[in-house]
């Protein structure tokens, strides 16, 4: 009972979350609502969707809190982590799918497997070799993206301003040393929903 009470509150206080600043959400560094191409109510269902599917995550086992990151693009779910079994993964997507709003969902979760500290840091490593890129290239709004590596692949969410930029956000990844795979779900401004004006 005292568990349950906990998550209840912890769910509350995400729930309760700022949504003005930024999207930032549990993946860390989020689109800027300065630079962000959505308008700001696609922003905030946009927030609302992401912190109404990870309360339904945690709830639904509390050990996802840290497992499982969500990103929500203009109704379009995006789900990375790592789980035990093919079951939780396949949970975890029916869940996403009855979320309120949505659009598509991408599922990345991974089954889970022994630690590897040398991978680990080799991943940690691309991604911030590729945020670096990012940032110092001009043509690129590295704001608007998220970057997540595993095993050598790596994970790009985001919105393009143009085709061009997309172009460009894949070939820096791909001209990574030891990258495998570039996964990239970027979303052009021309394919949003709602634009800004």
């Amino acid at each position: 009972m005292k568990n349950k009470i906990l998550i209840f509150f912890f769910v509350l206080i995400i729930l309760s979350g700022c949504v003005g600043v930024a999207s930032k959400g549990i993946f860390g560094t989020g689109v800027s609502v300065a630079f962000d191409p959505r308008t700001v109510g696609t922003q905030v269902d946009d927030s609302i969707m992401e912190k109404n599917l990870s309360a339904r995550i945690i709830l639904m086992d509390k050990k996802y809190l840290l497992s499982i990151k969500t990103k929500v693009l203009d109704g379009r779910i995006f789900i990375t982590g790592k789980v035990d079994n093919p079951e939780e993964k396949l949970k975890l997507t029916k869940l996403a799918w009855e979320t309120s709003g949505v659009r598509s969902v991408r599922n990345d979760i991974k089954i889970k497997e022994k630690f590897n500290f040398q991978q680990s840091t080799k991943d940690i490593l691309i991604t911030s070799q590729l945020r670096s890129a990012m940032i110092f290239n001009k043509n690129i709004k590295a704001t608007n993206y998220q970057i997540d590596t595993y095993k050598k692949k790596i994970y790009i969410y985001g919105i393009a301003l143009t085709l061009e930029e997309k172009n460009l956000v894949i070939s820096e990844a791909e001209e990574i040393l030891d990258v495998e795979n570039v996964i990239a779900s970027i979303i052009l401004v021309e394919d949003l929903r709602i634009q800004k004006d």
